[in-house]
């Protein structure tokens, strides 16, 4: 089966040894993606944060050749449970008519400035 490795603009890839996204045969994986923007500090808000987080998945998926439409699942990782809403929407402008299985969870991150983090599966068209 192939496999093929996505690389993002993280910095903590090669620390931690991850890719952004890995194809494996029709699969998509894409890692947990936090709001790390390519120059500068992350956004303030919960929602711009998620947009960001959206935005960095969707150019792995592009990468691999996958689309919005193609995501099967999704998995937010939320700081704050009073931030819900506003991640919420910012998913919901994506996946509200695409609707993948999604779970999302109150956890701390690590930069105590992320206050949402998102991971996306898909499968190749």
């Amino acid at each position: 089966m192939d496999r093929r490795l996505i690389q993002g603009h993280s910095p903590l890839e090669p620390v931690f040894g991850f890719s952004r996204a890995v194809v494996s045969g029709r699969s998509v994986h894409v890692a947990g993606t936090a709001p790390i923007p390519r120059e500068g500090e992350p956004p303030e808000s919960a929602y711009d944060q998620m947009r960001l987080c959206l935005e960095l998945v969707g150019e792995a998926l592009a990468k691999a050749g996958a689309g919005f439409e193609d995501v099967v699942r999704t998995r937010m990782f939320i700081v704050d449970p009073a931030d819900w809403q506003e991640v919420a929407r910012a998913h919901g402008e994506v996946f509200g008519e695409i609707r993948p299985a999604a779970t999302a969870v109150v956890t701390n991150l690590l930069d105590p400035r992320w206050k949402v983090e998102l991971e996306a599966d898909a499968v190749l068209p």
